[in-house]
């Protein structure tokens, strides 16, 4: 039988049956405590049991930072996703038990965040909450009837970026990342300009999968999880024979994202320039694809984008330069 208490402005449940561990849990209205009592009780009744000590004593930030040490490492986005559960895991809403996490708590986390991030970063955050939750319920013993991420209404993700570069933006753009501290930085924007790799992409280029001959770079592995041949224009080809070999083996050395992240925000403040990111570079580079006469199945070939609608994305073209075609 279970034993209701109330302690102050809360509620206590504490259910004892033979053969069973003991089920503990407070609760803030009195109503819910009595249902939960007879839910276990049910469950008791019909010689199931479940231990939920667990998830009565480990907190949500444990959890995500278990899954941060076990299985971000395991992900091709690892570094991005270990920042943003370094993050979470500080957040006031984690230190709830997982007992005792709602959609509520989550609901509130997430009206938070869209006061100073968009709908598009939040869903992210969603979506690793959300599997680190379902792991600890199927692989850690943490017992909870639901995953209460599933009940909580996602923003929506917002009018993707059309950025591209305008006027002489490319020319100031490349003149200050010639005077850049960063000896990389020029030649990292113009193959970024002319192969839409993203900055991961081009990071990871290997000379051993480069053929200048053939004028193609290997991706063995992309973010999609498919290898991809891109194909080599003449400019591109300039820059990668001006390079000089690297000891990692790697076209760009030991150059790192966030150093390119750095320099690159750098370059276009002293150039002038706003509003524009590095990955506007693929979104342009996209563009200029289509605007060459190039078919979809030829961009996607380039890009390495799965579907049309991923790719419209992307395709912000310009009106001149097609009213030019169009005669």
């Amino acid at each position: 039988m279970a034993t209701i208490e109330k302690r102050g402005k809360f509620w206590r449940v504490k259910i004892r049956r033979q053969g069973a561990p003991a089920q503990t849990r407070t609760f803030e209205n009195k109503t819910v405590a009595q249902q939960w009592a007879r839910s276990i009780e049910t469950e008791l009744d019909s010689g199931i049991v479940i231990d939920r000590r667990p998830a009565e004593r480990t907190t949500l930030a444990e959890v995500l930072e278990r899954y941060r040490r076990d299985v971000t490492p395991t992900k091709r986005g690892a570094r991005d996703e270990n920042l943003r559960l370094k993050a979470m895991a500080l957040r006031p809403f984690a230190r709830i038990r997982m007992a005792a996490l709602t959609s509520s708590y989550l609901a509130a986390y997430r009206d938070q965040r869209l006061k100073v991030v968009s709908g598009a970063t939040v869903n992210r955050e969603f979506n690793v909450l959300s599997h680190a939750i379902d792991t600890s319920r199927r692989e850690w013993d943490i017992h909870i009837p639901f995953n209460p991420c599933t009940l909580v209404r996602r923003p929506p993700q917002g009018r993707p970026r059309s950025r591209r570069l305008q006027g002489d933006e490319e020319q100031r753009l490349l003149a200050h990342c010639r005077a850049a501290r960063n000896p990389w930085l020029v030649h990292f924007v113009i193959l970024a300009l002319e192969t839409g790799m993203r900055r991961g992409e081009l990071l990871s280029v290997e000379w051993v999968n480069v053929d200048l001959n053939r004028r193609t770079a290997l991706l063995p592995i992309t973010k999609n999880g498919d290898s991809r041949g891109v194909p080599l224009s003449s400019r591109a080809l300039t820059v990668l024979r001006s390079l000089p070999p690297s000891i990692t083996g790697r076209v760009f050395g030991d150059l790192t994202a966030d150093a390119v992240k750095l320099s690159f925000r750098r370059a276009t403040v002293r150039a002038g320039i706003t509003g524009l990111r590095f990955h506007d570079l693929r979104h342009e580079a996209t563009s200029r694809l289509f605007e060459k006469g190039l078919n979809v199945m030829e961009v996607a070939s380039v890009t390495g984008h799965k579907t049309l609608q991923m790719l419209k994305r992307y395709t912000h073209l310009n009106a001149v330069d097609l009213a030019a075609r169009l005669g």
